[in-house]
């Protein structure tokens, strides 16, 4: 089957693009954008950043700041009714996958109206809403350049995929310099997602040339810089290399789609309030082992790309480095599991069949080398547990 490609139509990509912003909204036509962000970047300072390069341009505005962590519908629904209040024809959104997938889903119900549940996947979104411009401060989701929004519905704890070219940003400006500030646990977490986004792309069953080439890469910038950036957090290229790779992973699964670690991930990410990025980590290995004899040779390609084994070596032992390589990864960036990080084993194993029913509903383990059953899913949360 023949790929079809979705990017965004604008990027700006560099130290100090932000200063791009407003004249990719002229060249889109876009004149009086409502900016969504969240409250810490309101008092970090990271929102007057955006606010005074959109003033210097005489450019008006407005901001909805009420977005939390793990977009919810309550959230997505207050966002469209701001949106609804004044004659905005835009949605910047600055800050980490929060706020980008807020102001994507407050997009795709101004359009759309009904329910944001109306449209999880594999529901069809029928029209385009305000284009949406990214502005990333974090090294992690790619939000700002994929055709997906993920919004835990409030009623029943389930995290939602939304899919769809509606999804995807008309722009993005990817400025490391954002991410300079960033705290260690942030750079790990979400480099771990971003690190999970260019593996499971690449041995994705629906990968193509196109987002092989796009992992590869990604892979070899995060897993070659992602310790420094974390224990260097002003180390400009460390942070850039992170960047880069993040924008060209998100790249990737967005065309190319998540896998298993994604579909098992959200559901304790919803019941929990376990961060997205480190709900990967503690999956990741496991789930490598799992998958890894479906398709030896990609995965030894991910250790290559990611500079744990020789061109030269055998698959078999590539996997292997790979596989050391991810538990140690998540030694080195204190990821906790499941366990460590306080879940309540009762509540977790009562929630194994719920959990199991979402992951596979997303639709996401679909894509995995080894597609696996309900009752594989079940002993895997169970593995990952300890």
């Amino acid at each position: 089957m023949v790929p079809i490609i979705t990017t965004p139509r604008l990027m700006a990509i560099g130290g100090g693009a932000l200063g791009e912003l407003p004249g990719i909204l002229q060249r889109l036509g876009l004149a009086r954008p409502l900016v969504v962000t969240d409250p810490f970047l309101v008092r970090s300072g990271h929102l007057d950043r955006v606010t005074k390069v959109l003033d210097a341009a005489t450019i008006p505005w407005q901001v909805f700041s009420d977005t939390v962590a793990d977009p919810t519908t309550a959230v997505v629904e207050a966002g469209t009714r701001r949106l609804a209040e004044d004659s905005f024809d835009s949605l910047v959104a600055i800050g980490g996958g929060s706020s980008i997938d807020t102001a994507k889903g407050m997009s795709v119900l101004a359009a759309n109206g009904g329910h944001i549940r109306d449209y999880k996947v594999p529901a069809p979104i029928l029209k385009a809403g305000p284009p949406v411009v990214a502005i990333p401060t974090t090294a992690g989701t790619g939000s700002e350049v994929t055709r997906f929004t993920v919004v835990t519905d409030t009623e029943t704890d389930e995290k939602m995929l939304i899919a769809g070219l509606a999804c995807c940003p008309v722009a993005a400006v990817v400025d490391f310099e954002l991410t300079l500030s960033m705290p260690l646990r942030l750079t790990a977490d979400t480099g771990i997602d971003s690190l999970t986004h260019a593996i499971e792309a690449y041995v994705s069953r629906r990968a193509s040339p196109f987002t092989d080439g796009l992992a590869t890469v990604a892979m070899g910038l995060i897993a070659r810089n992602i310790r420094t950036a974390c224990a260097e957090p002003q180390n400009r290229a460390a942070r850039e290399a992170m960047m880069l790779g993040a924008m060209k992973a998100g790249m990737a699964f967005s065309n190319a789609s998540v896998a298993l670690v994604h579909g098992m991930s959200r559901p304790i990410g919803a019941f929990f309030h376990v961060p997205h990025g480190l709900s990967n980590a503690m999956l990741l290995p496991e789930i490598t082992a799992f998958s890894a004899p479906a398709a030896l040779e990609r995965y030894a390609d991910c250790a290559r790309a990611m500079g744990v084994a020789e061109e030269g070596e055998g698959s078999q032992a590539a996997v292997a480095r790979l596989l050391d390589e991810l538990r140690r990864l998540n030694a080195d960036l204190q990821v906790p599991s499941p366990r460590a990080y306080g879940i309540d084993r009762t509540r977790y194993d009562e929630l194994l069949p719920v959990m199991t029913s979402q992951a596979l509903a997303s639709g996401s383990p679909a894509n995995n080398p080894r597609v696996p059953t309900s009752d594989e899913i079940v002993e895997l949360y169970r593995r990952v547990y300890e």
